[in-house]
């Protein structure tokens, strides 16, 4: 399992190493932003390849992921595509994702006002060789860059997709300084005009209610 990348903050402190533990042979690393997980599942492999389990509620509700999961999506995209940064306010979002072909940086932001951890964001390396999970609250924003040639992301959503309640932040937001390690990535119209964090009207973002 590859160790996850430091917490980026806003502005910048440091934060505590992260928190690991193993349940049923799956790896589980709590990040720097609560309930915002790592998660590594049991691989069974053998000469003729390998099996593993994605997703099992009740296993996973003993993880403490009791949502509720009524959407799956698949996307792919070309090196250099970054997509997001994006969250739903009226409906909110947990995710559950991974990558089922190539690999991708992976960045999750807190956005939920009030929070005390307000503007902070990690980072992962989300592979098909990897296989790790992320696992994301409601309440944060959510973003992926494509680092291979091509990627095949996968998610599950505990609420559908209402583009007309979808927000967005700026990638490059400076006050963010998220390490994207390119200049000039791919994106869609919708994602090159999203607002700066503290350019967002309050009543458009998420209200924290303690983790």
């Amino acid at each position: 399992m590859k160790p996850i990348t430091p917490i980026g903050t806003w502005p910048s402190r440091q934060s505590k190493p992260p928190a690991e533990r193993r349940h049923d042979g799956v790896q589980v690393r709590q990040t720097g932003l609560p309930g915002v997980r790592l998660i590594a599942p049991q691989i069974h492999g053998d000469s003729r390849g390998f099996f593993l389990e994605t997703y099992h509620s009740d296993r996973f509700a003993e993880l403490g992921i009791n949502d509720h999961f009524v959407q799956d999506n698949h996307s792919r995209s070309s090196r250099h595509t970054l997509r997001g940064l994006h969250y739903q306010l009226e409906h909110p979002q947990a995710k559950l994702c991974r990558v089922v072909h190539g690999e991708v940086l992976d960045v999750v932001v807190d956005v939920r006002l009030g929070s005390p951890h307000f503007g902070k964001w990690i980072t992962a390396v989300l592979s098909a060789d990897n296989q790790q999970q992320i696992y994301i609250p409601p309440g944060f924003a959510h973003g992926f860059l494509v680092l291979s040639e091509t990627a095949e992301f996968l998610y599950k959503c505990s609420d559908f997709y209402y583009p007309d309640d979808e927000r967005g932040i700026a990638w490059d937001d400076p006050d963010l300084g998220i390490p994207w390690n390119l200049a000039n990535p791919t994106l869609s119209p919708k994602d090159a005009r999203h607002p700066r964090l503290h350019q967002v009207p309050l009543e458009f973002l998420p209200r924290y209610a303690g983790d």
